[in-house]
């Protein structure tokens, strides 16, 4: 039975991501709760989806692959202000390269936080994903953050791809010339991240890191 919470919930995250992004659906939800209704909503599901996941992959039976060192965890503490201060500065900033980022404000010559990396979301993402597959040696976690981090890079091609064809090739390259999917290979040299941003993310940061005994029931500390 506890292989079966870990699929349901899985598949409940999965389909929550997977079917809003179906053609008419997203509009037809932002139509009836607006846009800033939808999106609180969503991102209520998805954490709540998130914590079920994480949760249910704890209670799943412990099928051992490989043994965790002290070192892993030191690597999963450093890495995860990184990709948390990632989320927080991405949010909201122009980005027309990758969902979370806005069209307004971006100049292809100074493109700002894309400048670091096109897909500072799903870099996140990947982040979280690699560091938590690299501590979690069983099998559920391995399935589960394995997952995550495919869907993470898998995500920057497809969407790299789609731009492609919405915009041309021409319109693309404009846009993306100063960008990578390579962090700090792309023009990142004049981006001064917000002070207020750096200073919120280092609060979710210390929120995270002080819930998740509690919350997903294994202590972060080294």
């Amino acid at each position: 039975m506890d292989w079966m919470e870990f699929a349901l919930a899985l598949a409940a995250f999965m389909a929550s991501h997977v079917i809003p992004a179906r053609a008419g659906i997203k509009a037809a939800l932002i139509a009836r709760l607006g846009r800033r209704g939808y999106g609180m909503g969503y991102g209520l599901l998805s954490l709540a989806l998130l914590v079920w996941v994480i949760a249910a992959a704890g209670r799943a039976p412990f099928v051992p692959l490989w043994d965790q060192a002290p070192w892993m965890r030191w690597l999963a503490n450093l890495a995860m202000p990184v990709a948390v201060g990632l989320i927080t500065l991405s949010l909201g900033a122009p980005n027309p390269l990758s969902f979370g980022g806005r069209v307004a404000g971006f100049d292809p010559a100074r493109p700002g936080l894309a400048g670091v990396v096109r897909h500072p979301l799903l870099t996140a993402l990947a982040l979280w994903a690699g560091v938590h597959l690299l501590v979690n040696g069983d099998l559920a976690h391995v399935i589960l953050f394995g997952l995550f981090a495919v869907y993470a890079l898998a995500g920057m091609a497809m969407i790299d791809r789609r731009n492609r064809r919405l915009w041309g090739a021409d319109q693309w390259m404009t846009r993306a010339s100063g960008t990578s999917n390579l962090p700090f290979a792309g023009a990142w040299h004049s981006y001064r991240p917000p002070l207020w941003r750096l200073g919120l993310a280092v609060v979710i940061w210390a929120g995270l890191w002080h819930l998740h005994l509690p919350v997903i029931g294994v202590s972060p500390a080294p």
